[in-house]
């Protein structure tokens, strides 16, 4: 029985990279056939890294069997996950996200769940010694996965660990991280082929508040204006995206890499008492400015509220 290594939906470049290093660590070093697969599309930055390192683009599936054996990685939230996770043989989580709970499996299993940064740099720290044996290419993923989640270093959620993985890889493959950092931003920022409705389910997790269902969106990019320029279409198609995914509410955080804040849209006024109840901030128009807010895991999910 081949493994079945995942993230969660709408897969950034962690959850596309991760499985592809965990893969191959199970394949490879371990002895243990496993192959990596996507809940959705790879987002801009994901699908240029795979391009870049000449990597294949894992099978998108939609749903998982009961008689599937799974690996999850960075995530552990069911409703990030197939509909039908808790009837395949689940084995070992690896992720660095909050403990959601909802998964129920059909036995004890593995579980890492770390404060770092990045899914890969646990599974660096998983290989231990056999880290040596990665080929460039899954080098080239593991350091993709980390200054994506990291910004570069910029987010608040980086430790000098993560920091220190990535530096370590950077100098084996000779690579000069700023200039690498450039062109995946360049990439992630790139989103002018998509759809709103793409744009909203792009990089987002469900999450909810007070009883109130939301779907939380967040755009990293060194253009924001790119993004801003679209503010008035976004707004309209936020309805359609709530009601289609079962959610209240969709806020989209547009986050500036560059200038390290987060421009959130207001399209109503539910969002408005969000926004000024979370981040004690005064909404004026239908936009406000969050000065350093860059993660949703460690400054938005955590502070939001009504």
């Amino acid at each position: 029985m081949t493994i079945k290594v995942f993230g969660h939906k709408s897969p950034d470049t962690d959850s596309t990279g991760s499985p592809i290093i965990w893969a191959w660590y199970l394949s490879e070093v371990k002895g243990t056939p496993a192959k990596p697969v996507l809940l959705g599309e790879p987002n801009t930055e994901a699908a240029f890294v795979l391009k870049r390192w000449d990597l294949a683009k894992p099978e998108i599936i939609a749903d998982v069997a009961a008689g599937d054996t799974c690996v999850v990685v960075d995530t552990n939230n069911p409703a990030e996950l197939p509909a039908s996770i808790n009837d395949a043989n689940v084995v070992q989580i690896i992720d660095h996200h909050l403990l959601a709970g909802g998964l129920k499996t059909k036995g004890p299993i593995d579980i890492t769940i770390r404060p770092l940064a990045c899914t890969a740099t646990i599974m660096h720290d998983l290989m231990g010694d056999d880290a040596a044996k990665m080929p460039d290419s899954i080098k080239s993923a593991m350091l993709s996965c980390i200054l994506s989640d990291t910004l570069e270093f910029r987010s608040p959620t980086t430790t000098p660990h993560d920091r220190a993985v990535a530096e370590a890889l950077a100098g084996q493959l000779g690579i000069s991280i700023p200039d690498y950092a450039a062109e995946l931003f360049a990439a992630k920022s790139d989103v002018s082929a998509f759809s709103d409705a793409e744009l909203l389910r792009m990089d987002s997790k469900e999450y909810t508040v007070e009883g109130v269902d939301l779907r939380v969106s967040v755009l990293e990019t060194t253009s924001p204006k790119m993004v801003l320029d679209r503010k008035d279409s976004l707004m309209a198609s936020m309805t359609d995206v709530a009601k289609e995914d079962g959610a209240d509410q969709v806020l989209l955080f547009v986050v500036d890499i560059i200038r390290e804040e987060a421009t959130l849209l207001v399209p109503n006024e539910t969002v408005k008492k969000i926004a000024e109840a979370s981040f004690g901030c005064t909404v004026s128009g239908d936009t406000v400015v969050l000065p350093g807010i860059m993660s949703r895991k460690k400054q938005i999910i955590p502070a939001l509220k009504m």
